[in-house]
């Protein structure tokens, strides 16, 4: 369960004119729908199970994040350093992942379709039968090479 609350994290989010610094912090489950995030240090957080729909991480840290079964989609994460995430069955759809690093990320049975992968790095990326490609390809229909 989350370490702080949604309300706690707006309000800290609103009396802080630097980017926030959550490495490491445990926000599974936590709604984080519509909040901006642009430039955080979420580095090792915990996101599993959260709603961050429409949410913005642009240019966030998030290496080695937990993004297990998150709801992402619509998010963007331009920029974003997604290195060695575990996003395993996120939905991805829709989001914004352009010029993200997404190197060694786990992507098994994450959902992508429509997503932007324009200009990511994706070397490493780990996927499985179950993971749906921004064509809507399953599996090992496609490869994520294709969609940058």
């Amino acid at each position: 369960m989350a370490e702080i609350t949604r309300k706690e994290l707006i309000l800290a989010l609103i009396g802080s004119d630097t980017k926030p610094r959550l490495a490491g912090v445990d926000l599974s489950a936590l709604n984080l729908q519509r909040i901006d995030l642009e430039g955080a240090n979420l580095r090792g957080a915990n996101l599993a199970g959260s709603s961050a729909q429409e949410a913005i991480f642009r240019s966030v840290n998030l290496t080695g994040a937990n993004l297990t079964a998150t709801q992402l989609n619509y998010a963007d994460m331009y920029g974003a350093n997604l290195t060695a995430v575990n996003a395993t069955g996120a939905n991805l759809s829709q989001a914004r992942l352009s010029t993200a690093n997404l190197s060694s990320a786990n992507l098994t049975g994450a959902n992508l379709t429509g997503a932007n992968l324009q200009g990511a790095t994706v070397s490493g990326v780990k996927s499985d039968a179950k993971t749906v490609w921004p064509d809507g390809k399953i599996g090992t229909a496609s490869k994520i090479e294709n969609y940058i």
